[in-house]
């Protein structure tokens, strides 16, 4: 589904989102097609929910998103760092 599409079908709802099509375009991920895993009234439940599912399976790629976004925006970070050895 495409954003526009879940922000009908969710209104003012946090959501747990899978990117099931996606890239990367100049440090911003674009999410060409997601599925609702889960649709909650608070925030805290659906970060439960994403921390749950992560911890289960990291290479999904989930997001948590409110439907009062008109567009998403996600900026791409990548993590530099020097991983110490012992």
């Amino acid at each position: 589904m495409k954003w526009t599409e879940i922000r009908e079908k969710y209104p003012e709802k946090w959501l747990l989102i899978e990117a099931l099509n996606a890239h990367t375009k100049a440090d911003k991920r674009v999410l060409n097609q997601l599925i609702v895993l889960g649709s909650f009234k608070n925030s805290n439940a659906a970060l439960q929910k994403y921390s749950k599912l992560h911890r289960e399976t990291p290479e999904r790629e989930l997001y948590v998103f409110h439907t009062s976004r008109a567009r998403l925006s996600v900026i791409e970070r990548r993590w530099v760092g020097i991983r110490g050895t012992r």
